[in-house]
């Protein structure tokens, strides 16, 4: 199976908005002091590992580096789903700090629109799913055998795998 020209700019294009999403999330948290807590480290650590897992596909997109990126990419979104909640927690013990007589249902609505933007980690998550959907249907992803089933069938033979 191979790709056409649109399907390699597509990939192409949607990886560097990755890549590009990452560089943004770092510069981003770099300039909010987004460093004074080790946790809070994650998402550098994080991005930083997504803009190498996407410039190897970039170099070279071989079927290793491809699975690599969206291991990469899984991570990422399971650190944005961290951050969400990280931020959750500490805008409900912010709300609870400045009133400390309420319950968590009296500061839920006030701790979703804390200081600490609910948001704001959805973008790794963003950056995760644009970099996977870059990956979808790679033609480098093909085995060997699946391309010997592919050509067996378009030349009206039965396959072996019983596919």
């Amino acid at each position: 199976m191979r790709s056409t020209t649109v399907e390699q700019r597509l990939r192409t294009f949607l990886l560097w908005l990755a890549g590009s999403m990452c560089i943004g999330t770092i510069v981003e948290l770099f300039l909010a002091k987004h460093y004074e807590d080790p946790l809070q480290l994650v998402p550098f650590v994080l991005c930083g590992m997504g803009l190498i897992a996407v410039a190897g596909v970039l170099h070279r997109p071989l079927r290793s580096r491809l699975l690599a990126l969206r291991g990469v990419m899984s991570l990422l979104l399971l650190g944005s789903l961290l951050g969400v909640y990280e931020h959750l927690v500490n805008n409900f013990a912010f709300e609870l700090d400045m009133r400390p007589s309420a319950v968590w249902s009296d500061v839920w609505f006030q701790a979703l629109r804390g200081a600490a933007p609910l948001l704001a980690p959805g973008i790794l998550a963003v950056a995760a799913v644009v970099a996977v959907a870059a990956t979808y249907a790679h033609p480098a992803l093909v085995r060997p055998n699946d391309l010997a089933a592919q050509a067996r069938s378009a030349a009206g033979k039965p396959s072996l795998g019983g596919r």
